[in-house]
């Protein structure tokens, strides 16, 4: 009888090897199919994701809640001015760019310049006090861009102690020289109310020509398109000392707010006239002009600063932006 060795298990191994190989072949190749398939769906769904985000909220929607919230802030200017003592003139100046606040398609979107302005009773004539200062101001640059007046080193100090300390010395002496018909004349070539001055009588304007005069001033529109005329002004606005009104309120609401304002205090009227910028880089024009409630000195600025506070924690919630990138 013959006896066979039996096989070592590596001589098995060898013996089916082509059997094994193709094994091994079938599996890793399911594995391989399996795992593209995997990927795909991933890849398919991150692209879904990302273009959601890409596109944010539709126009339609960004539209809805822009009339939404322009009405709630109309309900309130109007509770505000109810009364007939008070206007208050509100716009939206779109953020700054390179700020934070621009780096978002869908902020910049919903704050996009004037969609969001509206006032209550800005359209009614209320004794100015020193916000007409600002008008002085215009007139001055324009006069100075059609080569007319220099800035003499007198001037320019005149000129920084109307804004910053609101003196009235300056701006009564370009009155004097130019006369009230002279100034009257160019307020109106620029759209502004007239007239503005009377003989004998307080300055008058509104709460809707200041805003039109700072949309200027923070757009550098003429007669502010000098850029070192706009700075100047902007930058003595910010240094301007009576800051209980506008400038408290806006820091109230969100510290590191910025005003640059010019203010009005004459009897019972306090008046504020601001362009504020937000430590995210969002802008707005705020004109706010008061009197009645026997107020005297600068009894009204908390007023305003109340109105002022109210006004830009409603405007710039960040959970408006939120809801809407949902």
């Amino acid at each position: 009888m013959k006896h066979t060795e039996p096989q070592s298990f590596l001589g098995k191994l060898y013996k089916y090897r082509t059997y094994l190989l193709g094994l091994v072949i079938l599996v890793v190749g399911i594995a391989s199919i399996v795992g593209v398939q995997a990927h795909q769906k991933n890849a398919a769904e991150n692209a879904t994701t990302s273009l959601a985000e890409a596109k944010g909220p539709t126009p339609h929607e960004i539209t809805v809640q822009q009339k939404r919230l322009k009405h709630k802030l109309n309900r309130y200017l109007k509770s505000v001015t109810s009364d007939g003592t008070a206007s208050v003139s509100f716009y939206n100046l779109g953020p700054t760019a390179g700020s934070s606040a621009a780096k978002s398609q869908t902020t910049r979107q919903f704050y996009k310049q004037g969609k969001l302005a509206t006032s209550a009773n800005a359209h009614t004539p209320m004794v100015s006090a020193s916000t007409y200062k600002l008008f002085i101001a215009a007139y001055l640059f324009h006069q100075n861009h059609l080569g007319y007046y220099d800035w003499t080193l007198t001037e320019k100090e005149g000129f920084q102690r109307m804004i910053v300390n609101s003196e009235n010395d300056f701006a009564e002496g370009v009155l004097d020289t130019y006369g009230l018909t002279t100034l009257d004349d160019f307020i109106a070539s620029e759209g502004w109310y007239t007239p503005t001055f009377v003989a004998n009588q307080a300055s008058v304007t509104t709460a809707y020509s200041l805003t039109l005069l700072l949309k200027k001033l923070a757009r550098q529109q003429a007669p502010f398109n000098h850029l070192h005329d706009q700075q100047w002004l902007l930058s003595l606005m910010r240094k301007q000392i009576y800051r209980t009104g506008i400038p408290a309120g806006a820091a109230t609401a969100k510290k590191g707010t910025v005003a640059a304002d010019k203010v009005g205090f004459l009897g019972d009227t306090n008046n504020d006239a601001a362009i504020v910028t937000l430590p995210n880089g969002q802008r707005y024009v705020l004109v706010i002009m008061t009197h009645g409630h026997g107020q005297s000195g600068f009894s009204g600025f908390p007023r305003m600063a109340e109105i002022t506070t109210h006004i830009q924690k409603m405007m710039y919630d960040p959970s408006i932006v939120q809801g809407l990138n949902r």
